[in-house]
């Protein structure tokens, strides 16, 4: 007898196990599928489609479209064929696979889908602009996160292939937003928060110094500044609008300025220093490179240049708005960009609705408000007339690259309205080679976003 009732504990035991793996088994089959699919030769991807539902990407392949309907947004969403890695597309390829357990393999497209937040119309308005110009922009709503332009100048349209990759331009595989550059006087808005941190208001204010078209330094080197005649003798203000490298020279070298505590502030928004281990910025797993400089010595020509956008500093069109974000919301914190508003199951179901995030304080509000007159007022004093119908705050920047033979033009701002809040950076490459100007990319810009609000 307990022969037998030890038998049945056995028996039981097998059944349990074999029921519990079989489980086990069948929630494998079921989530994971999707990953065994994706990495298989007959995968079917959907479609990736802008905030009005204009395709960007079509993974069918069945689709018709225009000559280079693709080419505006084609180095930011990418494709599936492995030449482009830091994509959309790429980095998201499992929210757009077109198969379930339940229905298998949907040849004809189904609902799988990634809505961005991009707005293809004006894309392609910003590209066009540039003519046979490069460059890049890129522009989000500061309030929610939304990045709603990411141009890269050269692009291409992903469904025409790449049998001629060894004749494309450089750069053409990737968005220039992406990566550093060298900001020119962009760096300007970085070291004015740092002087405001710092000293405050009143006290940075009551600064002037002289610039006669040159600073000799304290190590005995040059600072020129783009007006030979010089400035005058200007404060801050004044400073800020004609964009002074003797002036920020100068502040640099003050005692009231201590470099520790440049260094400090640099850090807080995300600077990596002197040769420190580089960092990224997440976008819906797009990586963006961060900002960077060297800062060693307030009286050596490397750190002041540093300070002034050149020398060893680089930062990203992406961070260089971000911080726009953190100025014109008068809070000192940015808005975290995102590319993805939400993605559809091959259901149709709405899944991984974005949300709204905010990154520490990086300056306090008040330094916040302060640098925001600042630019707001530049921009009513110098660009009023060249950007025209909205109230913008600016700082433009002059970068010299390959060794001082080119120069690219920058614009960062943004637009100080409640019903329109955008913050943008744009990028013009070689500058001279051509006829566009950033203020005339920003009112393309800016015309053309204006039917989002």
């Amino acid at each position: 007898m307990k022969s037998i009732k030890r038998t049945q504990r056995i028996i039981s035991l097998l059944v349990l196990l074999f029921i519990t793996g079989m489980a086990l088994l069948i929630f494998k089959l079921v989530h994971e599928s999707s990953f065994y699919m994706m990495n298989s030769d007959v995968h079917k991807l959907g479609y990736v489609y802008d905030r009005s539902g204009d395709v960007l990407f079509d993974g069918t392949g069945n689709g018709t479209y225009p000559d280079n309907h693709f080419l505006d947004v084609g180095n930011i969403i990418g494709d599936d064929k492995g030449q482009m890695n830091n994509t959309l597309v790429a980095q998201n390829l499992e929210k757009i696979n077109n198969y379930s357990f339940n229905e298998g393999l949907l040849h004809n497209g189904g609902h799988a889908a990634i809505y961005t937040t991009l707005d293809h119309s004006a894309n392609r308005a910003v590209y066009d602009a540039y003519g046979y110009m490069e460059g890049c922009t890129c522009a989000y709503n500061y309030k929610t996160g939304e990045l709603l332009v990411c141009v890269s100048l050269p692009s291409l349209d992903v469904t025409k292939g790449y049998a001629d990759l060894e004749n494309f331009k450089s750069a053409t595989l990737l968005s220039k937003n992406m990566f550093r550059t060298v900001p020119g006087s962009t760096q300007k808005v970085s070291t004015v928060i740092s002087a405001l941190e710092i000293m405050g208001s009143s006290r940075l204010f009551s600064k002037s110094y002289n610039c006669t078209g040159k600073f000799l330094n304290s190590s005995g080197a040059d600072i020129d500044c783009h007006n030979p005649y010089g400035h005058g003798t200007q404060n801050i203000q004044e400073a800020f609008e004609n964009s002074c490298n003797p002036f920020f020279a100068q502040l640099i070298e003050d005692s009231d300025m201590p470099l520790d505590r440049v260094k400090k502030q640099y850090e807080k928004m995300g600077y990596v220093l002197n040769g420190g281990k580089p960092t990224y910025i997440n976008i819906n797993g797009i990586q963006c490179e961060t900002a960077s400089t060297t800062l060693e010595d307030p009286y050596e020509f490397r750190t002041q240049w540093g300070c002034i956008g050149q020398g060893d500093s680089l930062v990203s069109p992406i961070q260089l708005m971000m911080w726009e974000s953190a100025i014109a919301s008068a809070n000192g914190k940015m808005t975290m960009p995102y590319l993805i508003d939400h993605i559809t199951d091959t259901q149709g179901n709405e899944k991984e609705k974005a949300k709204t995030r905010l990154s520490d304080r990086i300056f306090s509000e008040k330094t916040a408000d302060t640098i925001k007159q600042i630019m707001l007022t530049n921009g009513s004093d110098k660009y009023a007339y060249l950007i025209s119908g909205y109230k913008i705050g600016v700082k433009s920047g002059t970068a010299q690259v390959n060794e001082g033979m080119k120069e690219n033009s920058l614009l960062v701002g943004f637009v100080d309205e409640p019903d329109f809040p955008i913050a943008f950076c744009i990028l013009i490459e070689d500058r001279a080679s051509g006829y566009v100007t950033t203020e005339q990319i920003a009112q393309v810009l800016l015309d053309n976003l204006k039917n989002d609000f």
